[in-house]
């Protein structure tokens, strides 16, 4: 029987719950990461800034 998914656990759980768990899961994976692995990691999450005036702020 094929375990689940962990998007399929995180669709079950509250959300604040859920991001507690992830971000401590992520603690315990990125030590483990090499720099640019992590960093692909983060700019997954954020996306891509595109035109965001913001954003492009950051790199001033």
């Amino acid at each position: 029987m094929p375990g689940k998914t962990i998007q399929e656990l995180v669709k079950k759980m509250d959300p604040e719950k859920a991001l507690k768990e992830i971000a401590q899961a992520v603690k315990t994976l990125f030590p483990l990461l090499d720099q640019e692995s992590r960093l692909n990691f983060v700019v997954s999450l954020i996306g891509d800034a595109g035109a965001d005036k913001v954003a492009s702020l950051v790199n001033l």
